[in-house]
């Protein structure tokens, strides 16, 4: 693979750093590698934009942590956001090779991190095994990025065995089969090749697997192995905290998340989950340092919200149970200190007056104030009635108070989430969709295929985005030699899915002129558009 050379007057790159000498330096390295189609821009609150509305193949992003707005909160929030898309490649460049940091940023899972300084031979080879790879894999993460998880557990398949990325490419696949119910199948991809690599990464997905078919003696098994000789794998320690959880060992649970978040603390969901589970536990002081944590590290979050403040307020809560009458009086100024504080850092928070209103009448009840319990609960119900989507009360009180429910999900009508944690939505499907038509027509073909895609994220079953697709890749396969085959492949998958599905007639007209076109040899398709893009 290191033999293979790397053609970057092709790649589009976003370099963002807030230092102007670092920035100047690592721009003159891109452009002594070849890079032609080069952004570099500082750190401010137009990135997060820049990066979802446009397509780069790379983007380098330094984190100095003085800085107001840090790299790593930008690579946090653009994960959380779901602006990570698959086919990119993300270079996380940091000064500060703490552990802290370093953990910390692998939360955000970049494809790699470089510690300044660096040289430019450095640089280029980070850059070469990145590229490669993502070459190698453009199929498999294209299906991932619109929502086509099946497609891309077949497109692993191509992967040949000889390749350096083929172990990457089965962990892929096995994740895939995770996500899609069907972890037995991901447990028979793994097994042979983490014995014979004893790869830390492999073996994680192995125990994903072994959880999901519950055979979680074996699956804690596992997760020990791996902690005790990678101790820094802290998402061995995340699952391992869940496998414990779904066996009934809470108090194992708690202290495996006291180790993870001892060695990477800078996390606010693991940090939350620890809180939890020691609530559940009735370690209370371990409960509050955990949401006090929280609460600290969310200042400058894309995490910030009223959670840990609410959960501080049901500690309170929990430690007047016991309490001398003395006492209760002061815990009791707490729980209001805690909550007002909440309201006045999310003043337009409806779902927050709710849940505090809920947390207020459950100490009433506690403390025998039955009338004033009855009081705050109309409260939460009369704010309840005003929210768009209202929440079950009961639930909600059942959580915020800190009872043993780690398993219970959440009951919903509504129709799952797509990927990115984007809701189905239909009307938003057909507009992002109309919206590539429209790009399309005016020669932007790389816009139009992301905002086809994008269509599919919110609705996996918009036949016209499909077709859409499939003709633009049909198009560019006739029109650039370049990839051809990894075109086709897609055209295949994108009419393949259409199959599935129920077609209108102008679909099943279009659908089949594009399975026309596709048998014919290329030199005799016709130049230009293969034919109306469906709006």
């Amino acid at each position: 693979m290191a033999s293979r050379t790397v053609d970057y007057s092709n790649k589009s790159v976003l370099l963002i750093d807030s230092s102007g000498n670092l920035r100047s330096t690592i721009y003159y390295m891109l452009r002594e590698l070849g890079v032609k189609n080069l952004l570099a821009t500082t750190v401010n609150d137009k990135v997060l934009t820049l990066i979802q509305e446009s397509s780069y193949d790379i983007i380098l992003l330094g984190h100095n942590s003085s800085d107001s707005v840090t790299g790593m909160q930008l690579l946090e929030e653009a994960r959380y956001r779901g602006y990570i898309r698959p086919t990119a490649g993300w270079i996380f460049m940091t000064s500060d090779a703490s552990q802290e940091v370093v953990l910390h940023a692998i939360d955000s899972r970049p494809d790699d991190l470089l510690t300044r300084p660096f040289t430019i031979d450095e640089l280029k080879s980070r850059l070469d095994q990145l590229v490669l790879r993502k070459q190698v894999l453009r199929p498999v993460e294209q299906s991932i990025e619109v929502g086509d998880l099946e497609g891309a557990v077949i497109a692993c398949d191509d992967i040949p065995r000889q390749d350096t990325n083929y172990d990457y490419a089965c962990r892929l696949k096995a994740s895939l089969l995770i996500q899609l119910k069907r972890p037995d199948e991901a447990y028979e991809v793994l097994e042979p090749l983490f014995w014979q690599t004893q790869d830390k990464e492999i073996g994680l997905v192995m125990a994903e697997s072994l959880a999901a078919m519950n055979r979680l003696n074996e699956a804690k098994e596992l997760l020990g192995s791996l902690i005790e000789n990678f101790p820094l794998l802290i998402s061995a320690y995340d699952l391992l905290a869940k496998v414990h959880e779904k066996n009934g060992d809470l108090d194992d649970a708690r202290d495996i998340l006291k180790q993870a978040t001892s060695k990477s603390p800078m996390g606010i969901p693991r940090q939350m989950e620890l809180g939890r589970v020691a609530t559940q536990t009735r370690v209370l002081d371990m409960a509050e340092g955990a949401y006090r944590k929280s609460i600290q590290l969310g200042r400058r979050s894309c995490y910030r919200s009223p959670e840990p403040y609410l959960r501080l307020a049901n500690i309170r809560r929990l430690e007047m149970l016991d309490a001398d009458s003395r006492r209760q009086i002061d815990l009791r100024n707490d729980f209001d200190v805690v909550l007002n504080n909440a309201e006045f850092a999310f003043p337009r928070d409806n779902t927050l007056k709710v849940r505090s209103n809920l947390l207020r009448a459950k100490i009433c009840e506690d403390l025998g104030e039955a009338s004033q319990a009855q009081q705050f609960r109309s409260v939460a119900n009369e704010h309840n009635q005003s929210l768009e989507q209202p929440l079950q009360l009961d639930r909600e009180q059942l959580l915020l108070s800190g009872d043993k429910v780690p398993m219970l999900e959440p009951e919903t009508t509504q129709e799952p989430a797509a990927k990115g944690g984007v809701r189905r939505d239909h009307a938003m499907s057909d507009k992002v969709n109309r919206l590539g038509v429209k790009h399309y027509l005016a020669g932007k073909l790389s816009q139009a295929i992301r905002y086809f895609g994008l269509a599919i994220e919110y609705d996996p079953g918009n036949v016209p985005a499909l077709l859409n697709l499939a003709q633009l890749f049909l198009e560019a396969a006739r029109d650039n030699a370049s990839k051809r085959d990894e075109r086709f492949r897609m055209v295949d998958r994108y009419l393949r899915l259409t199959d599935r599905l129920p077609l209108e007639p102008a679909e099943k007209l279009r659908q089949t002129q594009l399975l026309k076109y596709r048998k014919q040899p290329l030199d005799t398709l016709p130049p230009g558009s293969l034919g109306s893009l469906l709006r």
